[in-house]
């Protein structure tokens, strides 16, 4: 879970920059030469911020991924043992019936003689 907070910690960073530096330099005092040049800059940068961004969220889903399979195995493992302990029980009171059963059947067959 400390995992997917940083990967969306990092994203929202990288948003919250990127917006940051787009309004300094429009409000900046500069030329609008400058100003366009400057811009230009910060938009071929972007690409590679949505790379980095990108590779990040992929990691962040094969953790997340990993994880639920990881999860999905440890809950399989207990259903399977719940589900041999409900045959075993099952089995034992199967047999304690039929002693029982045998029981009654030989007491009932020692009174009629």
């Amino acid at each position: 879970m400390s995992n997917n907070r940083s990967g969306v910690f990092f994203g929202g960073f990288m948003l919250g920059a990127t917006i940051g530096a787009l309004t300094g330099l429009l409000v900046a005092p500069r030329t609008g030469r400058e100003t366009r040049k400057i811009l230009q800059k910060s938009a071929n940068a972007i690409p590679d911020l949505a790379e980095d961004l990108s590779t990040s969220v992929q990691i962040q889903a094969d953790r997340l991924s990993a994880s639920a399979v990881r999860n999905w195995d440890d809950t399989l493992e207990k259903l399977q043992e719940a589900i041999a302990a409900g045959v075993d029980a099952s089995q034992r009171e199967s047999q304690n019936l039929k002693q029982q059963q045998a029981q009654k059947d030989s007491d009932s067959l020692s009174q009629q003689l």
